[in-house]
């Protein structure tokens, strides 16, 4: 299994956070609290320079190839959009040319922030996995370094945003958050048990790619289609061995939810908060609205864990009554 990070890891990795921003806020939302029916804390990843957690594992990535002197003349990963951008932003500060493979019909925003943080950006497949077997086709016919999407050195990033919200609010009884490839999850795990933290974790993933839901109820890695349209940062089609060991005898259990809760979250939230929340980034909120009763009288964490979304999809969620 993959070592998690320590709490001394997560602490140093925080000082490699920091050079770059400060720590995002987490609020008590009255209005959200009343939509729950019980104390509700966001945690506001949307507030980073990218608009998602994902920038804090690409920092800290880029840090210990750094450390360990293995700073590679050129990387390649591959992305739905907040993963490439963390890339693409640590790539550009150490001056690394970075090369991003993403699926046709990606998010033509997202693409446009990669981009502008310098990314050779190549469209290629008609899902992230497709993408990711192309991106390390690229990196072996380069001798170029291939980034994964789940690795220990992103996870010490990461975890950062978590041991700040449970240290920020050490009465969390529960947080939800998204599973995309699981560096969220894994890490929110992570900082539990690195700062002993009761609160109870409880994956989300999108009812339509649920290769982590499956993959956990088989004990091993299951497949599953990706037909979601709008949590485009939980459209994953094979879980990750790694992630799936770290998560199977931590996490509480899996919540699965649908386009329409997450459009319905995606508005609750604008209207609760006026934040931006992509479809990922809502999920935490649809979880916890599904499960609603049992709740009740619990402090409910959520991961906003991305504000991504283009604007002519955000106008039609707002449109949808």
């Amino acid at each position: 299994m993959i070592q998690l990070p320590t709490l001394s890891d997560i602490e140093a990795a925080a000082q490699v956070v920091y050079r770059e921003f400060q720590a995002t806020p987490q609020y008590r939302w009255g209005l959200l609290s009343d939509r729950l029916g019980t104390d509700c804390w966001l945690k506001h990843e949307n507030h980073t320079p990218v608009g998602a957690f994902k920038i804090r594992g690409g920092l800290t990535y880029f840090d210990q190839l750094k450390q360990r002197g293995a700073m590679p003349k050129e990387v390649v990963s591959a992305t739905r959009g907040n993963h490439g951008q963390s890339i693409g932003w640590a790539a550009r500060a150490h001056r690394v040319p970075c090369t991003i493979v993403v699926p046709h019909g990606n998010s033509q925003e997202k693409n446009a922030a990669m981009r502008a943080l310098g990314v050779n950006l190549i469209e290629h497949g008609q899902d992230f996995q497709e993408s990711r077997e192309y991106a390390m086709q690229i990196a072996a016919e380069r001798h170029a370094h291939m980034v994964p999407s789940f690795h220990l050195d992103l996870l010490r990033g990461v975890s950062t945003y978590w041991w700040e919200f449970l240290k920020a609010v050490p009465q969390l009884d529960v947080v939800y958050v998204p599973i995309g490839q699981g560096s969220g999850a894994c890490s929110a795990i992570a900082a539990k048990l690195a700062l002993n933290h009761q609160a109870r974790i409880v994956g989300v993933v999108s009812a339509h790619a649920t290769t982590y839901a499956d993959s956990l109820a088989a004990g091993r890695v299951v497949e599953a289609p990706v037909s979601t349209v709008l949590a485009d940062g939980m459209a994953c089609r094979v879980a990750d061995a790694s992630a799936l060991e770290v998560l199977l005898p931590h996490i509480d259990h899996i919540v699965k939810v649908s386009d329409t809760e997450v459009a319905h979250a995606m508005r609750a939230i604008y209207t609760d908060t006026h934040n931006l929340a992509e479809g990922a980034g809502a999920a935490a909120l649809a979880a916890a609205l599904q499960e609603k009763t049992g709740l009740q009288g619990q402090c409910v964490g959520l991961a906003l864990s991305g504000g991504n979304v283009d604007a002519d999809m955000f106008a039609k969620v707002l449109q949808v009554s």
